[in-house]
């Protein structure tokens, strides 16, 4: 891993511009995106496993903990050690709609979650998904802080449907999808706004828009893809 800023003296005395060390794609956080892809099939092979066993139970909710957590640490490692790639960018999000899609699907198929909360989620998660494909020439759609908090209320109450739970636990687990659902169909109109935003933006600088240079954020939460 390179520091931020290492090499700073390596060349710089002469008065030219100083190269910026490039960010290699096979980083920490880019490596945890990846273990989260991998442990989705881990934990639907636990959960179908022994559906009705506590032990199996148990077992496939630490599967599933360990990847919703590793979602909540590769951003922030990337982000402090300047570790944000393009492939980060993309990737990360395919990895949550992978673990998401899988454990409501799983648990429908089980009877324990209604199929009609995974078909609006999945809708969601894949509309999502085309929309970023659908722009991605023209920038990269950044998660925003409300997909984020969709991804942490769906991870919550998954996880909770996950462990063997009865009574006010599993009344509050419901409570807590629903409100993951909310924020789901809410951000999912906002990608929407933010797509169209991008390819309006991209149509008015394709003229005379300068290649290189860092990636920008706007106040729209749109990232150029430069």
């Amino acid at each position: 891993m390179t520091a931020p800023g290492a090499g700073a003296g390596a060349g710089g005395g002469a008065g030219g511009p100083e190269a910026l060390p490039s960010v290699s794609v096979l980083n920490v956080a880019n490596l945890l995106t990846i273990i989260r892809l991998i442990l989705v099939p881990v934990f639907v092979v636990l959960l179908f496993a022994g559906p009705d066993s506590d032990e199996w139970r148990y077992a496939a909710f630490v599967a599933y903990a360990v990847a919703a957590v590793t979602d909540q640490v590769d951003g922030s490692i990337a982000r402090h050690w300047h570790l944000v790639t393009d492939f980060g960018i993309l990737v990360d999000p395919i990895a949550d709609k992978a673990l998401t899609g899988a454990a409501l699907i799983s648990l429908s198929v089980l009877g324990e979650l209604p199929w009609p909360v995974t078909v609006l989620v999945l809708l969601r998660e894949v509309g999502v998904t085309l929309l970023r494909l659908w722009v991605i020439r023209f920038g990269v759609i950044a998660a925003s802080r409300g997909g984020k908090a969709k991804t942490l209320l769906l991870n919550v109450a998954i996880g909770l449907y996950v462990l063997p739970l009865a009574g006010a636990a599993a009344t509050s687990r419901a409570v807590i999808l629903a409100a993951g659902v909310v924020v789901a169909v809410v951000t999912g109109i906002d990608y929407v706004y933010r797509a169209l935003a991008l390819r309006r933006r991209a149509a008015r600088d394709a003229a005379g828009e300068p290649e290189g240079g860092p990636a920008i954020t706007d106040d729209e939460g749109l990232t150029d893809a430069r």
